[in-house]
């Protein structure tokens, strides 16, 4: 069992993204996290077609907001000890790694993805 305790500041992986936030409730199997900043944003298209763009629904996936909380699977939170980064600008600097890990990648999927995310940082910002 976790040593994580509510009020504590944790990464949580959630889908594909991951995250910086409170604990705010424990479950069993899941811990519930007030989402703080974000590291990773959540990667585009189709989570069963990883890196296809000829899917019947290339999904659009934002990041959890600010203050939102979700259900983290136990094993997929973990301590967090630095500076929580402003969440805006956390999810700017999120967005930036997204593209530049896309910048080289020529394919449709890559495109799609930077479509995806001109449209979420249109909503975002």
């Amino acid at each position: 069992m976790s040593d994580i305790q509510i009020g504590d500041k944790v990464t949580a992986i959630y889908k594909t993204g991951k995250y910086i936030g409170e604990v705010t409730n424990i479950r069993p199997e899941t811990i519930l996290v007030r989402v703080l900043a974000v590291v990773t944003h959540p990667t585009q298209g189709d989570l069963h077609s990883h890196k296809d763009a000829d899917v019947p629904l290339f999904h659009e996936r934002r990041a959890l907001a600010y203050r939102e909380q979700a259900n983290i699977p136990a094993k997929m939170v973990k301590h967090y000890t630095e500076e929580i980064p402003d969440y805006k600008e956390s999810l700017q600097h999120s967005i930036q790694k997204l593209r530049d890990q896309l910048a080289n990648d020529d394919s449709l999927w890559a495109k799609k993805c930077l479509e995806n995310m001109a449209t979420l940082e249109r909503e975002y910002f």
